[in-house]
């Protein structure tokens, strides 16, 4: 029983000390990925908010009022502002100016602005929508 002793050996101080180091530096690596992960989660949710409420925005806008070239700008709510530009628009090589059609096609850009000065971000949608040419 003494002979299986003496050659009975455990894991030394440095080893054990090593083995602790390594685990830190996977654990604080591990950390940095979760935290990038749900930085980009929030992203991609603040993304998604201004996506639907550009959506709800230019679904909603000049339904019952009639399409006027010009910029506009309010706030959907605390976090969410939002800037609309519209623009009579004309499709490339077409007829020339001035002959008069009953319909014109506006181009519709909406901005929506979330976040600070130093942070603020900006998603940009746009779409063309008819009206009516006439005053």
């Amino acid at each position: 029983m003494s002979r299986s002793l003496r050659h009975a050996r455990g894991f030394s101080l440095l080893e054990v000390i090593a083995a602790i180091m390594l685990l830190a530096i996977a654990f604080g690596a591990l950390m940095e990925v979760a935290g990038g992960s749900i930085r980009l989660t929030q992203k991609s949710s603040d993304y998604t908010q201004a996506a639907l409420w550009a959506r709800s925005a230019l679904d909603s806008r000049f339904v019952l009022e009639p399409l006027q070239p010009g910029v506009t700008q309010g706030k959907f709510d605390n976090r969410f502002r939002w800037r609309l530009q519209v623009s009579p628009w004309t499709v490339p090589n077409s007829a020339p100016a001035g002959t008069p059609y009953a319909f014109q096609l506006y181009k519709l850009d909406l901005d929506v602005m979330w976040g600070s000065a130093p942070f603020e971000h900006t998603a940009r949608f746009s779409t063309l929508r008819i009206g009516s040419n006439a005053p």
